[in-house]
């Protein structure tokens, strides 16, 4: 897939208050500037055949955590998308993949990195299942892998800051309050 640019500081996303109703739309550099404005956002997790998750390292041209390992795919709607069709294309673009997903829960956080901007979104947190070869978006992802349970989680316990926030508190609620659904994927 190569170096396909597929997102713009200048996309509109769409601002939601805590209970997910639609405020308005502001572009994506807006809405994580300073300590970030609430917005509308998806996380994804994807497993292989073999019960492994995919993980992807940022790319280093991220403004917001470059380099950091986190969940297969992670992105935001844009104005005017259903969450149903930012996921699929998002998965295209950044992995040439197609997954069927599953919702399994909302949560909304706040993280600073640095001088640099925050994420502050309320995100939905997907998982699924794919049996296809992923093809990364150098401009989006540096690396990719996919990673048992269990060699999860002792990269994280070994080595905590090589990761995203968001993925650290989505997969701890995945395997302690979602632990049912979890089992079914990995």
């Amino acid at each position: 897939m190569d170096h396909k640019i597929v997102s713009s500081e200048s996309e509109e996303l769409i601002l939601v208050d805590e209970t997910d109703d639609e405020l308005g739309y502001l572009s994506k550099q807006e809405c994580h500037d300073g300590a970030g404005i609430l917005h509308r956002a998806f996380s994804l997790f994807v497993f292989n055949a073999d019960q492994e998750l995919l993980l992807q390292k940022r790319g280093a041209e991220k403004r917001l955590w470059p380099l950091y390992w986190s969940n297969s795919c992670c992105s935001h709607p844009r104005k005017g998308e259903s969450m149903d069709v930012a996921t699929v294309r998002r998965l295209q673009e950044e992995l040439g993949i197609q997954a069927e997903l599953e919702f399994v829960y909302k949560f909304s956080y706040q993280a600073q990195f640095g001088e640099l901007g925050s994420e502050h979104e309320l995100c939905s947190v997907y998982l699924g299942r794919t049996n296809q070869s992923y093809s990364m978006n150098r401009t989006e992802i540096a690396e990719a892998r996919y990673l048992s349970r269990r060699q999860l989680d002792q990269e994280l316990e070994a080595n905590p800051d090589e990761f995203t926030p968001w993925f650290k508190m989505e997969w701890e609620q995945l395997c302690n309050k979602y632990s049912d659904k979890i089992s079914a994927y990995a």
